[in-house]
């Protein structure tokens, strides 16, 4: 039978300072904020420690990832470097993807066998066009600086996978303490939590009621990190359980 070597593409901060033309300190750095800002039980999880020998033969440290630490960090750079690391996670993905092959030994086994290299390939080639459309989506998204609102928020999250609404995710968000879940005036607005690691803002909009009186309408954001944060966590960590009595 025909069949397909599927696994995560492995980079090193080495091969981001690389692509991005940044010292490897430089790199180290950015990688060390980065699980600062997650928090050390999501950052360590994404990024690992490990050690390389350089030119002088001596052990220097290092991190290594797979695509999910190779897209959090490329979120940190310009347009024209997130698209090097794209480039360079599609290459690998290539060529891991390499088919091994058992001969047949008869003719009718080498017509089954070239049937279902034909669908394999049909759905390797669906699966790369997905990931590509998901992967400029998610830059679009993440490059706008206005975010998407609550109900915009799940939407985008349904069209990668997660089988999430509105007001499921306000109580998610809620439970899990991304949201003030106490009732008030601050009901449903992001916690210190949620804007320290900027994975939500306040979109604020002055108007005037009927009176003439200048009132203040505020909505919770969604940004770019967010979504990339939330989503992740409920695809890898299937956190999606949501808490009873909300």
């Amino acid at each position: 039978m025909n069949q397909l070597m599927k696994a995560d593409v492995q980079m090193t901060s080495l091969d981001i300072a690389e692509i991005v033309g940044k010292e490897h300190k430089n790199v180290m750095r950015d990688i060390r904020n980065e699980i600062e800002s997650l928090g050390s039980e999501i950052g360590q999880l994404i990024f690992e420690q490990s050690s390389y020998i350089n030119s002088q033969n001596k052990e220097q440290p290092c991190y290594k990832f797979g695509k999910d630490g190779a897209m959090q960090l490329a979120l940190k750079y310009d347009a024209v470097t997130r698209f090097k690391v794209i480039k360079r996670i599609e290459e690998l993905e290539a060529n891991q993807q390499q088919p091994q092959f058992n001969l047949p030994s008869t003719f009718k086994e080498a017509l089954i066998m070239l049937a279902e290299s034909v669908d394999e390939n049909d759905k390797l080639k669906q699966q790369i066009e997905n990931d590509r459309q998901k992967v400029v989506l998610a830059n679009a998204i993440t490059t706008s600086d206005e975010g998407l609102l609550i109900e915009g928020a799940a939407k985008y999250m349904r069209q990668n996978g997660v089988n999430i609404g509105r007001d499921r995710l306000f109580k998610w968000l809620r439970g899990q303490g991304y949201l003030v879940s106490r009732r008030g005036r601050e009901y449903n607005m992001p916690t210190q939590k949620s804007l320290n690691q900027g994975l939500m803002k306040i979109h604020a909009q002055q108007y005037f009621d009927s009176e003439g009186e200048l009132k203040v309408n505020r909505q919770v954001v969604v940004t770019g990190k967010g979504l990339m944060f939330f989503i992740n966590k409920f695809l890898h960590d299937g956190q999606l359980t949501l808490p009873l009595n909300i």
